[in-house]
């Protein structure tokens, strides 16, 4: 996670320290400011230029802002970037004194809720949120789904449920997956009628006449191409691959290869335009890896790369994994597979 801080008065600074602190002890990167005179002697930079410019950039680099001063600061600085719940960072607000800590933006999908929570119990100060099912405890899908690291189709949908929990309608519920933990009371998976959630890989299966789907980020896609192959090819034969195991790109988690590609153009070009990391591993590694049913090997890619099958042995390795969802499919120089990371649905 990356935090930014803006404090405006001497107290505030004492809490921008303690929070920073706290947040970089736990592996997070932490963006830290004070626009006044105060920030020296608590050791934070100062903000050189105007809120409004930093605000901006912050909500493009940062997955949450924290603002401590008047909440009036917050919505008139964040108001001229604020775009979707499915994309604007979480925005929290915390008084000079620390008496309370208020999810202002984004506080289910952008998780301002859950770090309220954090930072009030951290500074021991009181979480606000306002958020109709959380005041009401009742079950969040957009919460859920981020908690869970799902893709959430449609946020419409992702309205409409949340209406129909506050009019204590139920909502049905479909898995893919082994659930784990007990049911929120809101959900039945015996109803089959109106509006449901599907958690599933594959976007097109609707259980329900009106279906929210829910896509866990758990495949793997293992790569392997000849030299020079053009970002376009890559792209060509990973739609089709996706398209003929019904596996919604909303599913991949990321790439993986051989290390003898971790500078390849066109893979390199492929994960950026999709926004997936990137992994790669030695000959060695991929050589030690095991798969349910064997491996399509090479002896000419063995010859070119100490490994018999790049792809297969590479979306194993990245998942974690024994078993293949896809193997190997070729096509134009491309070679894909796919490995699903291991996946509950956790209620708990």
């Amino acid at each position: 996670m990356k935090l930014a801080i803006i404090a405006f008065t001497r107290a505030g600074c004492m809490f921008a320290k303690r929070i920073r602190d706290a947040y970089e002890q736990k592996g997070n990167t932490c963006v830290c400011l004070c626009k006044g005179r105060d920030a020296a002697e608590w050791g934070i930079p100062m903000l050189e230029g105007s809120l409004k410019e930093w605000t901006g950039n912050m909500f493009r680099e940062c997955d949450s802002l924290l603002f401590i001063g008047a909440a009036g600061i917050a919505v008139r600085a964040i108001a001229p970037f604020v775009v979707s719940k499915a994309s604007d960072p979480a925005v929290l607000v915390m008084d000079e004194q620390g008496h309370f800590v208020i999810s202002l933006l984004s506080g289910h999908l952008g998780g301002a809720n859950a770090l309220t929570r954090e930072i009030a119990a951290l500074v021991g100060a009181v979480p606000v949120i306002t958020t109709a099912t959380d005041a009401g405890g009742r079950f969040s899908v957009d919460d859920f789904a981020r908690r869970e690291n799902m893709h959430l189709d449609s946020l419409s949908l992702a309205k409409e449920v949340a209406a129909d929990i506050l009019e204590q309608r139920t909502i049905g519920l479909y898995s893919d997956f082994e659930v784990v933990g007990q049911i929120p009371p809101e959900l039945s998976i015996q109803k089959k009628d109106g509006l449901g959630i599907s958690i599933s890989v594959d976007e097109t299966y609707d259980p329900f006449p009106r279906t929210l789907h829910l896509v866990p980020r758990i495949a793997v896609l293992g790569i392997g191409c000849k030299r020079g192959t053009p970002v376009e090819r890559i792209e060509a034969l990973v739609e089709q691959v996706l398209l003929q195991n019904q596996l919604s790109k909303q599913a991949i988690a990321r790439v993986a290869s051989i290390d003898l590609k971790k500078e390849e153009p066109g893979l390199l070009a492929f994960c950026a335009a999709w926004k997936l990391p990137f992994q790669t591993y030695t000959a060695k590694e991929l050589e030690a890896v095991e798969c349910e049913g064997g491996f399509s090997e090479s002896a000419f890619v063995r010859q070119i790369t100490g490994v018999g099958n790049v792809c297969e042995r590479s979306a194993l390795l990245a998942a974690g994994r024994k078993k293949l969802f896809q193997p190997k499919t070729a096509g134009d120089g491309v070679t894909v597979a796919i490995a699903l990371e291991e996946y509950t649905v956790n209620f708990g």
